[in-house]
């Protein structure tokens, strides 16, 4: 890659609507404008349909991932793709809840965001309290891809032997570490 550019994944996801746009659409128009001068377009995975968490809380999500080679900074990337997000009428009031476009900055080069001892605080940080807090600053890579079947498989699309800067894992090995029921939930489309 020439000079100071990156290879960056990001997770998208949507579950809601945008005007009259299905999530699929919204997906693909979201993947078309991360394609800009300073971002380019490596790889896209396969689409996944993912089951509304809890069972029956909302329609089913969409779910996909996508390499992206960047000169941009991991805060920069981050700060376009909440741009993407508002352009598709994205709401940041509920953590976790039903929305129209996510798009999750997952790893920016191998870095490992603010440090070291700020990725492990978020990295053990226990389900009711990740429920509750949300990181002031950029934490990467994104402290939660190994607990995600719906991130994981669609990243194996594209990006099988990438290997967790901190865990030291690749995506098929951390896949291999969920319960396979939760591996068998996000279904191609």
């Amino acid at each position: 890659m020439a000079g100071n550019r990156k290879l960056s994944l990001i997770a998208l996801g949507g579950n809601l609507p945008v005007d009259a746009d299905a999530p699929q659409a919204t997906l693909s128009k979201a993947i078309a404008a991360l394609q800009a001068q300073d971002l380019r377009l490596r790889s896209v995975s396969r689409f996944f349909r993912t089951p509304c968490f809890p069972a029956g809380a909302g329609p089913d999500y969409v779910n996909a991932a996508v390499a992206v080679e960047t000169s941009l900074s991991a805060e920069e990337l981050l700060a376009r793709l909440h741009e993407i997000e508002a352009q598709f009428a994205r709401v940041r009031d509920q953590r976790w809840g039903m929305r129209t476009l996510d798009l999750d900055l997952l790893d920016h080069g191998g870095a490992v965001l603010p440090d070291a001892a700020g990725f492990a605080r978020w990295l053990g940080l226990p389900l009711e309290r990740q429920m509750q807090e949300a990181p002031g600053q950029l934490i990467l890579p994104h402290p939660r891809i190994q607990d995600r079947a719906f991130v994981l498989v669609p990243l194996k699309d594209i990006a099988p032997r990438w290997r967790h800067p901190v865990l030291q894992k690749t995506v098929t090995e951390m896949l291999a570490d969920l319960p396979p029921e939760e591996v068998a939930e996000p279904v191609p489309l």
